[in-house]
């Protein structure tokens, strides 16, 4: 298998032998790690289950996550779920690379397509199944949705949407869900959506496939499959907190082959989500904290505000030749769009010209890092 370097690794690779301008402060805005305090009570239910270490965990993780998860699944998306349609994970990293191992195993030539640009984790799940790979390119003359071919889709065995987009921020509706939904059932195919930025919406609440699912008529969530994590709602990436949720028959069969991955959650890990899952007042705190970016940016680089997530995705003359020059004159690391996209069988790659930035800082730091940015642009 020939895995691909991360963009992160490529981007320094690009950066390598440039000294940056040491009269300036760093600023990176390259991973979308929030750079803020995980809240207090998270941290303090962590310290107080600590004693938990000295017992194996569940698998299928403890009742109170199990419960914490539902809840908000039900609170925030309007969908009640059994027991049996959710899972706990280890963050959902670990998720969308062995999920599709597991679903795609006995397939003799297993077909997925994903989003492109994309996660690159869901590139290593497709060289890991050996499967064919169709990209559903996201593209300015689309407000960077996917077109549907179902020539292509009707050969496809699974399909990994990511909506809220990274790196774009571009949302689908419910009723855009729902056309997938009707999609997955027609020709047969799973539908997974990666909703990690499903809270960081800017207005506006963001709908869930869970939701599409329902509204599309099929409320036993037939070939449905959503995750989602804490990690960015609340600034907690290290308790590594996610779950997949939808068809309960696809996810029986998958919790047995989860018993054999290895990768339960510690208790205290699980007892400090559970707390952070069940709160929601804290999430709202980091909406206003993203928003307020969003409305700096807008000030600065004169970008619209996207519906959510905390990218941005700017349009540039040369993404790499811009990147190089605004770490060496500005002191400031973003990511070229190239590194986050593929080409396709037309040869096109619809991350070229673009960059990503990250806007996980305080306020003060991330105006003075976008008028940095807004001087290099203006010297294009």
């Amino acid at each position: 298998m020939n895995f691909e370097p991360y963009p992160f690794e490529k981007l320094n690779h690009l950066l390598e032998g440039i000294t940056p301008n040491p009269e300036l402060t760093p600023s990176v805005l390259t991973i979308g790690e929030p750079q803020f305090e995980t809240p207090e009570f998270i941290q303090k239910s962590l310290q107080e289950s600590s004693s938990l270490l000295k017992k194996y965990p569940k698998t299928g993780g403890e009742t109170n996550l199990r419960e914490a998860m539902r809840n908000f699944v039900e609170k925030r998306f309007s969908t009640k779920l059994s027991d049996a349609q959710i899972i706990p994970t280890f963050g959902t990293r670990e998720v969308l690379f062995n999920f599709p191992q597991f679903l795609l195993f006995e397939k003799e030539n297993p077909v997925m397509a994903y989003t492109n640009p994309f996660y690159q984790i869901y590139e290593g799940a497709a060289l890991a199944t050996r499967s064919k790979v169709i990209h559903l390119n996201l593209n300015e003359a689309n407000n960077f949705k996917p077109e549907i071919n179902e020539e292509e889709l009707s050969s496809c065995d699974l399909v990994i949407l990511n909506f809220p987009n990274n790196p774009t921020s571009s949302v689908l509706t419910k009723e855009e869900l729902a056309e997938w939904v009707y999609l997955a059932l027609k020709h047969n195919f799973v539908l997974l959506n990666d909703e990690c930025y499903s809270e960081l919406y800017t207005d506006k609440p963001i709908p869930s496939l869970l939701e599409a699912s329902t509204y599309a008529g099929n409320t036993t969530f037939k070939n449905i499959l959503v995750i989602n994590s804490i990690s960015k709602r609340s600034s907690a990436p290290g308790l590594r907190s996610g779950f997949i949720a939808g068809d309960e028959n696809i996810l029986a069969e998958y919790m047995k082959y989860r018993t054999y991955v290895g990768c339960a959650s510690p208790l205290p890990l699980q007892s400090a989500a559970a707390a952070a899952w069940n709160d929601e007042a804290h999430v709202e705190s980091s909406r206003k904290v993203y928003k307020k970016n969003f409305e700096i940016a807008q000030e600065i680089l004169g970008t619209p505000i996207p519906d959510a997530t905390f990218y941005l995705w700017i349009k540039v003359k040369d993404a790499l030749g811009f990147t190089k020059k605004l770490y060496k004159k500005y002191n400031v690391k973003v990511l070229p769009g190239e590194y986050l996209a593929r080409e396709d069988t037309k040869g096109q790659n619809p991350g070229i010209g673009y960059i990503r930035i990250a806007l996980v800082e305080n306020e003060e730091k991330t105006k003075e890092a976008l008028q940095r940015i807004k001087e290099c642009l203006d010297e294009q």
